[in-house]
């Protein structure tokens, strides 16, 4: 997902919509809907705009699609109240999981005999998805160090 379809997305798919999230972030609905449509060149989100209706909205889509045309994964820091070991565990089990869904991703593009670009950007997708986890099992096993 690219980073205007990501903030088309967040704005959408916030309870209420644009009617809801758009008071929050100081515009008129109408503003808003402009500012996200994938359609219009005239219009469009501010980089502050952008990260106040991700922090309000509590959506990364942005940052992660963001992140993702650049080649990088976000990696969530633990508080220390979720560094332990049924976190450890909890993670593990998620990295068995996305890593699963790679493969899976891989067997879809292959199973025609052609990879075509969208098919290379999923598997990619669900690379950066997995790679997130495996960061983040990091990320909390630093929090544990003593």
């Amino acid at each position: 997902m690219n980073i205007t379809d990501a903030a088309h997305a967040l704005v959408h798919d916030y309870p209420g919509g644009s009617e809801s999230l758009a008071p929050r972030l100081g515009m008129s609905a109408a503003v808003l809907r402009n500012k996200v449509n994938p359609n219009n060149q005239t219009h469009h989100l501010s980089l502050n705009e952008a990260v106040k209706a991700t922090n309000v909205a509590n959506d990364e889509r942005v940052l992660e699609a963001w992140a993702a045309e650049r080649g990088s994964a976000i990696v969530k820091i633990p508080h220390l109240s979720e560094c332990c070991d049924s976190a450890i565990v909890e993670m593990m089990a998620r990295a068995w999981e996305t890593h699963g869904e790679v493969g899976k991703e891989i067997v879809k593009t292959l199973e025609d005999g052609r990879v075509e670009f969208q098919e290379v950007n999923r598997v990619k997708g669900r690379i950066f998805a997995h790679a997130q986890v495996l960061f983040n099992i990091a990320a909390r096993l630093e929090g544990m160090a003593e």
